[in-house]
């Protein structure tokens, strides 16, 4: 290309004023050179934006948020700030996805083991009645947990203030945080009160001839006044992890990157199978195999029908995958394969070009 063309190609206003200031100089056409080439370099990337804008432009509103969760996790790195955590027993269980309605306890089996929640009563402040209380479900109960093992582990303390500190939550989740008979306010206070009321049970079995059952309220406390708003809620400036439940959870609390868990904040069982994932892939030493039946016990409680369920899943895998593209997870026709890895799959690093970048900045 001749320097008359290179030139032609320059348009941005600060390269073109590097032009000018260079002509008549004994090195003129090798700044012409250089400029041109940032000049290319800068159209490239515009190119590469504007293709990147048409395509997000095309996806659905959930395939946006994960692919916009994807691009932050591989420009950032994690940090201490972007992790939360969960109980690893709760990583392994799950919750009930929809509503149970009436039913009073949920039971699910996993491997060799088994959990039953069992639903509770709490003491209404307004008329002094002890009220049964539904079962914990759907994503807003599992957020919730995961916004209460952080601050007990953050804080290190049973005792931890959420007043304040869940609407805060809500916000960073992408929930807004509305009043009323329908508002997310009163959607995560009555999954909280549900938590509070309900005892989880944990059946282990070696596969032979012992076995062991756990009791884990998971609070021992939560204190409740007449609510003075619109919508009159109960509420508690505090809640009060049950002792044991709080020694295990410190030292057994999975690490969660936030910024993915908002990415699924409207599915539970794709929190669940993020959670579950994170768990497995820190002590994973072999492939893990698992039959569809098995997967489906795991994680198809709402699902009676394995074959849509298999339809379900495979998406859900698949969504994953779109926020953690080197996830070393399969399906096929047998089930499911998760490969050992780091569990730094979960937590992408950022690009090489960037850690470049900002080492010559440091060095700058």
């Amino acid at each position: 290309m001749s320097i008359e063309a290179k030139i032609a190609a320059i348009h941005d206003e600060d390269l073109l004023a590097e032009l000018e200031a260079a002509r008549g100089g004994f090195l003129f056409g090798v700044i012409v050179e250089h400029i041109a080439h940032r000049q290319a370099l800068r159209d490239a990337e515009r190119a590469e934006a504007g293709r990147r804008q048409e395509t997000r432009a095309a996806m659905g509103r959930d395939q946006r948020r994960r692919d916009a969760v994807r691009m932050v996790i591989e420009a950032e790195p994690v940090t201490p700030d972007t992790i939360q955590h969960i109980h690893s027993v709760l990583a392994l269980c799950g919750l009930p996805y929809r509503d149970p309605g009436e039913e009073r306890e949920f039971f699910r089996e996993y491997g060799r083991n088994t959990l039953s929640i069992l639903a509770g009563r709490l003491k209404n402040p307004a008329t002094g009645q002890m009220e049964l209380q539904g079962l914990p479900y759907g994503p807003k109960a599992r957020l919730v947990l995961l916004h209460l093992c952080t601050e007990a582990v953050r804080q290190r303390s049973p005792t931890i203030e959420v007043a304040d500190s869940l609407s805060g939550f809500m916000r960073e989740m992408g929930f807004a945080v509305t009043g009323g008979e329908r508002g997310t306010i009163r959607q995560f206070k009555e999954q909280l009160h549900r938590l509070a009321a309900c005892t989880m049970q944990i059946g282990l079995w070696d596969g032979q001839s012992r076995s062991s059952t756990l009791t884990m309220p998971p609070f021992r406390q939560l204190d409740l006044w007449r609510g003075g708003g619109q919508d009159g809620l109960a509420w508690s400036k505090t809640v009060q992890f049950h002792q044991d439940f709080y020694d295990n959870l410190v030292q057994h609390a999975l690490p969660v990157d936030i910024r993915a868990a908002r990415a699924f904040s409207g599915s539970a069982r794709k929190l669940d199978l993020l959670f579950w994932i994170g768990y497995r892939l820190r002590s994973l030493q072999r492939p893990l195999r698992l039959s569809w039946d098995t997967v489906h016990r795991q994680f198809g409680a709402d699902n009676a029908s394995l074959r849509s369920f298999r339809q379900a899943f495979k998406a859900d895998v698949a969504h994953v995958k779109e926020v953690f593209p080197k996830l070393p997870i399969s399906l096929d026709e047998a089930g499911l394969q998760l490969m050992p890895t780091d569990p730094g799959a979960l937590l992408v690093p950022p690009k090489p070009a960037r850690r470049k970048a900002a080492a010559g900045a440091g060095a700058a």
